[in-house]
């Protein structure tokens, strides 16, 4: 799980009115997760989704 979790550090996230997040989808570039956050907000709308950048730190 933590190689793929490197391998995708990108996430769409979607905040929830209790503060909860929600991930939607990880990727692997910017560019896709912001083409993928472009065609979710044009599906819904009303849903609060942000593009994060979620490293992955080993100790």
């Amino acid at each position: 799980m933590l190689q793929e979790k490197r391998l995708k550090p990108w996430t769409i996230v979607r905040s929830l009115p209790n503060v909860e997040k929600v991930v939607v989808g990880e990727f692997r570039s910017w560019s896709d997760a912001d083409g993928h956050l472009k065609i979710l907000k044009r599906m819904v709308p009303a849903d609060r989704l942000t593009v994060v950048f979620d490293p992955v730190v080993q100790s």
